[in-house]
C-alpha cells in the first residue's frame, strides 16, 4: 500500500455501478478488466490477482470453458488465502491455495465474463 492512501475498504468497492474505462491486461491482451478492478489492484496492491484470474483463462481449460465465472479470493488470519473459481451456479472448477498474501481485505469477489473483469456491483 502507498504511504498517505487510506486503506481498501468494502464501503470503498461499493461506488463502483458501471464502468466507463476499460483497462487492457498487459500479458493477456484478450482480457479487460474495470475500473473497480484496476481500483482494487491500487489501492490493494492486488495486480497480482487480476493477473491469476486473466492467467487462469489461457492455462486452466475448465475455467476458460466457463462462460461466466464467480471468482472469490477468501484471506485468513494468518494471511494464507484460497482463491476460487466457480461457474455461477454454485459449482467449483477451480481453486488455489495462496500460502502468503498481504490483500487488506478478508474476502473479495469478481466476475469474469464476456473476457472482462468486474466488481459484482458492477455487473
Amino acid at each position: 500500500m502507498t504511504q498517505g492512501r487510506k486503506p481498501l475498504t468494502k464501503a470503498d468497492l461499493m461506488q463502483f455501478t458501471g464502468t466507463e474505462t476499460w483497462y487492457r491486461h498487459p500479458l493477456v491482451k484478450t482480457v479487460l478488466y474495470t475500473e473497480g478492478a484496476q481500483y482494487v489492484a491500487e489501492a490493494g496492491g492486488a495486480y497480482w490477482l487480476l493477473d491469476e484470474i486473466a492467467f487462469a483463462q489461457k492455462s486452466v481449460k475448465a475455467v476458460a470453458a466457463e462462460e461466466f465465472q464467480f471468482w472469490k479470493l477468501t484471506v485468513k488470519p494468518d494471511q494464507t488465502a484460497t482463491l476460487i473459481c466457480e461457474d455461477g451456479n454454485g459449482s467449483e472448477v477451480y481453486a488455489k491455495a495462496l500460502t502468503y498474501t498481504d490483500f487488506p481485505l478478508s474476502e473479495i469477489a469478481f466476475y469474469f465474463t464476456n473476457n472482462v473483469i468486474l466488481l459484482p456491483s458492477e455487473y
